[in-house]
């Protein structure tokens, strides 16, 4: 599948994910389209606790009272299973939800499919209405937008 454009449709998908909050994990079902009505941040990386994954989704849990105050949500997604985003989670003190792609059926419905390395390390601002507003894919991977960035791009769709 191509690379959503800004102004195509997200393609819609459900993935079970979890949550680490309080020393507690909680599974769930995560479905793009549910979310519909505010902003939603996907970050797309390709493992858990590799040191440039760690670095990208920490400085995003760093910011993520921002995206909350912008009403906005955030989920990683990966190819790994929650048990290992469940580690991953505890290990970096991430509290939004980590979704397992493992059967890699997301990451080619967004185009991110590499060699080597799995998935092309990538972030959609998804809009209210479920239409891509904005993307970063990366080529290599071992670059990504910072936190302010994404936040600069979903203040555009809550004024």
């Amino acid at each position: 599948m191509p690379i959503p454009q800004v102004g195509d449709p997200a393609p819609d998908f459900t993935l079970p994910g979890m949550t680490v909050r309080a020393g507690v994990r909680t599974d769930a079902e995560y479905t793009l389209s549910a979310e519909y009505g505010r902003p939603v941040v996907l970050a797309f990386y390709p493992g858990d606790a590799t040191p440039v994954c760690t670095a990208q989704l920490c400085s995003y849990q760093e910011e993520l009272d921002d995206f909350g105050d912008l009403g906005a949500t955030v989920w990683g997604v990966s190819p790994q299973a929650l048990d290992s985003h469940e580690a991953f989670a505890r290990g970096s003190s991430l509290t939004f939800p980590l979704l397992s792609d493992t059967g890699g059926d997301v990451v080619r419905a967004y185009g991110l499919q590499a060699v080597g390395i799995g998935l092309r390390r990538s972030v959609f601002v998804i809009g209210p209405d479920g239409v891509v507003r904005w993307k970063h894919v990366g080529l290599v991977g071992l670059r990504f937008p910072a936190a302010a960035t994404i936040r600069r791009q979903v203040e555009t769709l809550v004024v």
